[in-house]
C-alpha cells in the first residue's frame, strides 16, 4: 500500500475553495484504490516517517512546500494549481492594492504572503522564504520535485513559461462527483435564473457580473462566502446590487444540486480560472455555461460554453442572454462524465505515484 501525505494550505477548511474540494476528493478516491492518503495542513506537525511520499497543493504558496520537503527528505509531487492573479492585481485592485500595478506578479505574491503572515491571517512555514522570495522558492521546488500534476496541458505550459525548469509532469484533471451530481432531464428550469457559485472575491469578478445583470429580467444568485481578506470588495458588491440580485452563504456540495438543477445558466466571469470547479458541476447538471476567456478554460470546455471578457459587463450580459436562450448542450455533459470526474483524477494521481515509487 502506498502511503501519502497530502499537504495543503493552513486555511484549507476555514476558507474553503476549489483546492479544498480537489484535496478532499483526491484523498477519498485514492482511499478506494487502497492508497493511504492523509490530508495535512501546512501548519501541522507531521510524522513524515509514516509516508512514502508527499503531495503538495498550490505552487504559489511555496513557503509551505519548502519547509515540509526539507524536513521530510521524502520524494514529492506538486499539484501546481497555478492561478495567475496578476491581471486583477495590477489593473483592478483599489486603495493600497493599487500599488500592485507597478510590480511583477512574483513580487505581488511575495507581498501578499508576507502580509498574511504579519497580520496573523496565515502560517509561514519556512523562514527561508523571506530572503529567497517567491520566484527563487518556486524554482527550487520545481528543481527538486519528482513530478508536477497540473490540471491541464495549458497549465503545464504556463508553469514552464513562468519557471523554466525541466520537471516531469502528469496532467491530473479537475472533476465532479458523478454520484452526487445526478442530472434530472425532466426537471423544470427557470430560463431567467442565473447562478454563480464561487467565493466572493476580486478575482472571481462578481462586481462586473452584478453590473451586467442589475435591473435586468434575470435573477442572479451569488452563492459563496466572501474572502476574509476582501471584506471591502464584498461590501461594494452588496452596495451596488439591485433587487434582482441575491447573496447566499457558502453551501455544501449536496445542497448545490438543487440550484444547479433549477438554473438555466451558471456564470463564472473570473479574471482567471485554471478550470472553475463549479462550471464543471453546473455543466454536468445541465446548465449552460458562461465562463471567462482567461486561463485554461478552453481546454476543458472547448466550444461548449459561452465565453466572456471579464472586463466588459455588456459582453458578460450578451453571453448570458445567448446562454439563457440556447438549448441544453448534452455534448458538454457527456464529455465531463467521460473525462472530468474525481475517479479519473484519482486514477491519474495514482499512476503518478506508482511511477515515482517504481523508480525510487
Amino acid at each position: 500500500m502506498i502511503k501519502v501525505a497530502i499537504i495543503a494550505r493552513s486555511t484549507l477548511f476555514t476558507v474553503p475553495g476549489g483546492d479544498t474540494v480537489q484535496a478532499v476528493q483526491t484523498a477519498m478516491h485514492l482511499a478506494e484504490m487502497e492508497v493511504w492518503a492523509d490530508i495535512k495542513l501546512s501548519s501541522e506537525a507531521i510524522d513524515y516517517s509514516l509516508y512514502d511520499l508527499l503531495h503538495f497543493f498550490n505552487i504559489i504558496r511555496p513557503a509551505d512546500i519548502l519547509y515540509h520537503s526539507r524536513q521530510a527528505r521524502k520524494p514529492y509531487v506538486v499539484s501546481t494549481i497555478l492561478v495567475d492573479y496578476s491581471e486583477y492585481d495590477k489593473h483592478h485592485r483599489k486603495g493600497l492594492g493599487a500599488l500592485f500595478s507597478y510590480l511583477p506578479g512574483n513580487s505581488i505574491e511575495y507581498i501578499k504572503t508576507m502580509a498574511r503572515w504579519l497580520l496573523g491571517r496565515d502560517h509561514l512555514s519556512s523562514r527561508s522564504y523571506i530572503w529567497k522570495g517567491q520566484r527563487r522558492s518556486i524554482m527550487e521546488i520545481l528543481q527538486k520535485a519528482q513530478m508536477i500534476l497540473p490540471n491541464s496541458t495549458s497549465e503545464y505550459l504556463r508553469v514552464f513559461k513562468a519557471y523554466p525548469v525541466s520537471v516531469k509532469y502528469n496532467v491530473v484533471p479537475n472533476g465532479i462527483d458523478a454520484q452526487l451530481f445526478k442530472y434530472d432531464a425532466g426537471a423544470e428550469r427557470d430560463n431567467n435564473l442565473i447562478i454563480c457559485v464561487a467565493r466572493i472575491e476580486g478575482i472571481k469578478n462578481q462586481l462586473n457580473l452584478i453590473r451586467a445583470l442589475n435591473n435586468t429580467r434575470f435573477k442572479l444568485l451569488l452563492i459563496g462566502n466572501n474572502s476574509p481578506n476582501q471584506q471591502a470588495y464584498y461590501n461594494e458588491c452588496k452596495t451596488i446590487a439591485a433587487a434582482n440580485i441575491r447573496f447566499i452563504d457558502h453551501l455544501p456540495q449536496p445542497q448545490l444540486v438543487a440550484y444547479y438543477q433549477k438554473a438555466k445558466v451558471h456564470v463564472l466571469p473570473s479574471w482567471f480560472e485554471t478550470t472553475g470547479l463549479s462550471s464543471l458541476e453546473a455543466g454536468v447538471m445541465g446548465c449552460n455555461l458562461v465562463i471567462t476567456d482567461k486561463g485554461d478554460t478552453r481546454e476543458y470546455f472547448e466550444d461548449d460554453a459561452f465565453y466572456c471578457d471579464p472586463a466588459d459587463p455588456a459582453g458578460i450580459l450578451a453571453a448570458i442572454e445567448q446562454a439563457s436562450s440556447a438549448p441544453r448542450n448534452p455534448r458538454l455533459r457527456e464529455r465531463i462524465l467521460k473525462k472530468y470526474t474525481w475517479v479519473q483524477a484519482a486514477n491519474c494521481t495514482l499512476a503518478a505515484y506508482q511511477s515515482i515509487i517504481a523508480t525510487a
